[in-house]
């Protein structure tokens, strides 16, 4: 195994540095006039003429601000792509969505999930055992804490992301570890969501946002934002939320704070962005998943709105988490730029989910599930960027170092889980919460370290551009260093530990047709770590090579200016292990995802916008042990979803606009064996937004009906590798909000 003993280091010391040098070029240049990515605006002032500028305001500190959105203004025309920068859509070699502030607000947006749940190729559902999101990209699972957050991993929440800090979503379809380094967990292999901060827009603004649903739960928010300094090239924005009371599941409720001040400034050659934000989450009596425990059927649903669990069950999350990004134009061509990140955070929860033993009868059982963690993460990322040409080629070129550090600390305290506290979905039984401590392990006042994660990773990328750009070449690769220790409870001794690499390449193809049409084909790779193998195994201990999940696509882009879209093709393979008939552990089997996405975008018509599209996906099982369960779907995993939402100002009501959604999910299956087939489902949601100017102030009333028709139904199968838990769907709800501009 090749090493390279200083790599995991050089990234954190050069970001550092990098950062520290941007900090002192922007306070030795604090009166320069900014002139990158501002529009310039020559105006007459009688006898002589003054020069103003309009800063664009851009959370990742580019000279090139954020890339403006698409007619309709719901998605950008482009997205961050890692290495490679933000890039318009119809020039990068991959498929993605990026999510426009004005869209996560029409749909009332609450967290990450209910904007990802309008993504064709994305289905949101939970993590194991608690209530973390996760979701199903490409039929592959990606944790909400696996996201990135201003392009840095491990920054954002575990389990939850209040939209209030959001200026915009980036859906990046595909593998991406040439791109963005491998993810924490290693589960990036289908697709990867990037979330933009806000930062000062260019006009002075402070709205205050007031709203309600059904069962009285009340909402409040504050959105204020500055401009101040030479040619304004300074911006504070602050923001904050909270949110509390009752869902529309019976006895659930939610409890959030939100609070986040973000900074930026532009200089001549400099850019800083910077913010800090804290988030306290509290869900009580939050109705649980049901584990399905050797029946031969799906359970008939519960009542939509009916809360089978216990209602001591809560569960708290707090964070304090914050970046600092610094670019700097070390020539017309060549940028520098560095970046650093960290959270800290804080959890305890007392679960009580359910195992389902008899899906006639709903019976079952559940127990006491308490845990408390502690996570301390430090993420940064230094790189060059240049662009030059010769003999007729462009070229654009990127290195880059990313770190990534997170030290966890964990205890948990189980009660009876022998089956002594029985229930039922359709007619729960509540308990005492139980006192006594049947399994455990840890402190849970004070949780010891349990487990650490290094990977640092190098990575270049150029792209070569013929014909007059026409014909985009795209070439890369990114060395990537693993060390994953893991220690045991209580005594904090380390058990175990991952050390290995890998050289993760990666090349991709834009031919331009037209202006408005080109294809574009890839070939890159996703990266985790490898398995040991077991104690019952022949080789127990070994550790395997990492697992590499190869992905080819091919595709066609159309930009018609006022309308859309994208077509892929696209097929991934997943390693995974078991011990095989020599009782030998290894990598023998995958999983191959293969399908097509079809997604669209844009204004049509005149006060008309849409969005949405169409995935097919053929999830199956190769290679499994014996060849019991080959050609069988994933589980979770849909042959086909597809979302569309139209939305339409009335041209005879000004100000008035109304918006309708459709999110359509097939059939999934619960097992491996896939002798559980849980029924697809398809539910719309409807809006209304109002526009009008009160006391030379403008008002804004958005009110929205999620799940119009109350359908009850399974929103999700599964949410953890090898486990087909049900989730069932949200009932119908009704939210009002009213946003007052000053």
């Amino acid at each position: 195994m090749s090493r390279i003993p200083a790599m995991k280091y050089l990234p954190l010391a050069l970001a550092v540095q990098l950062a520290l040098a941007g900090v002192a070029v922007a306070a030795d240049n604090s009166n320069q006039t900014s002139t990158a990515a501002a529009s310039k605006k020559a105006t007459d002032n009688k006898d002589k003429n003054i020069e103003t500028i309009t800063v664009t305001a851009s959370a990742d500190a580019s000279r090139d601000g954020l890339i403006g959105a698409f007619a309709g203004g719901q998605v950008a025309k482009g997205q961050r792509a890692g290495l490679l920068g933000t890039t318009d859509y119809m020039d990068s070699p991959f498929s993605g969505t990026a999510y426009t502030n004005k869209f996560i607000t029409d749909i009332q947006a609450e967290g990450v999930g209910d904007v990802l749940e309008h993504d064709p190729g994305v289905r949101v559902a939970r993590g194991f055992g608690n209530f973390q999101e996760s979701y199903f990209i490409r039929g592959f699972l990606l944790y909400s804490d696996e996201m990135s957050y201003n392009g840095l991993y491990g920054v954002l929440p575990r389990q939850y992301v209040s939209s209030e800090i959001i200026q915009r979503v980036e859906v990046l379809r595909g593998a991406s570890t040439f791109l963005n380094g491998m993810s924490p967990s290693g589960n990036a292999i289908g697709g990867s969501v990037n979330l933009v901060p806000k930062r000062a827009s260019n006009d002075n603004k402070t709205d205050i946002t007031l709203g309600f649903n059904d069962q009285g739960q009340g909402y409040g928010a504050a959105d204020i934002s500055r401009r101040f300094g030479d040619n304004d090239s300074q911006g504070i924005r602050v923001n904050v939320a909270h949110r509390e009371g009752d869902t529309d599941v019976d006895g659930e409720s939610v409890n959030t704070d939100v609070g986040s001040v973000g900074y930026d400034w532009r200089g001549d050659k400099a850019r800083v962005s910077a913010g800090l934000t804290f988030q306290d989450r509290k869900l009580k009596d939050g109705r649980p998943s049901i584990t399905l425990s050797g029946v031969t059927s799906v359970p008939a649903l519960p009542d939509v709105d009916a809360n089978y669990g216990q209602d001591w069950t809560h569960s708290d999350e707090r964070d304090l988490f914050g970046t600092l990004r610094a670019e700097y134009d070390l020539s017309d061509n060549v940028t520098a730029w560095a970046a650093v990140g960290a959270r800290h955070s804080n959890e305890d929860n007392s679960l009580a989910n359910i195992t389902l033993t008899d899906s006639q009868t709903g019976d079952g059982y559940t127990y006491r599930a308490d845990n408390v963690r502690v996570d301390d993460v430090f993420s940064a990322e230094v790189g060059i960027r240049g662009s030059n040409s010769f003999g007729g080629v462009s070229n654009k070129w990127a290195l880059a170092g990313d770190y990534y550090n997170m030290t966890s600390k964990n205890a948990y305290a189980w009660g009876d889980y022998t089956g002594t506290y029985t229930t039922n979905i359709y007619h729960p039984t509540q308990y005492a919460k139980p006192s006594n401590d049947f399994f455990g392990a840890g402190d849970m006042s004070s949780p010891g370290k349990t487990g650490s994660t290094e990977l640092p990773s190098l990575a270049l990328s150029d792209t070569l551009g013929f014909m007059d750009d026409s014909l985009l070449v795209t070439l890369g690769a990114r060395y990537q260093d693993m060390e994953v220790r893991n220690y045991a409870y209580g005594t904090g001794i380390q058990s175990s530990k991952y050390d290995d690499s890998r050289v993760s390449p990666s090349a991709g193809v834009v031919y331009k047709l037209t202006d408005w049409a080109s294809l574009y084909a890839n070939y890159i790779e996703a990266l985790a770590q490898g398995d040991s193998a077991s104690s019952t195994a022949v080789n127990a201990g070994e550790q395997l090579s990492p697992y590499v999940s190869k992905q080819k696509e091919v595709g066609a882009k159309f930009d018609g200016g006022n309308i859309g879209a994208t077509l892929a093709y696209f097929t991934t393979d997943k390693p995974s292990g078991y011990v095989n008939d020599q009782n030998v552990f290894g990598a023998y089997g995958k999983d191959k995802h293969q399908g097509v996405e079809v997604t669209f975008f844009g204004e049509p018509l005149d006060g008309v916008s849409v969005l949405g599209g169409v995935t097919y996906l053929d999830a199956k099982q190769k290679d499994t042990a014996d060849g019991a369960t080959d050609g069988n779907w994933v589980i979770g995993t849909a042959k086909w979803q597809g979302n569309l939402g139209v939305t339409w100002q009335l041209p005879w009501v000004y100000g008035l606009s109304l918006d309708a959604q459709a999110v359509s999910t097939g059939s999934r299956y619960a097992d491996a064996a896939n002798t559980l087939q849980v029924a697809g489902w398809t539910r719309f949601d409807m809006g209304a937004k109002y526009s009008t100017t009160l006391l030379n102030h403008d008002v804004t009333i958005n009110a929205r009906i999620q799940n119009l028709t109350d359908k009850n139904y399974w929103s999700s199968v599964g949410g953890y590798p090898g486990q087909g838990y049900l989730v069932q769907g949200a009932p119908r709800s009704v939210n009002v909000e009213a946003r007052f501009s000053f």
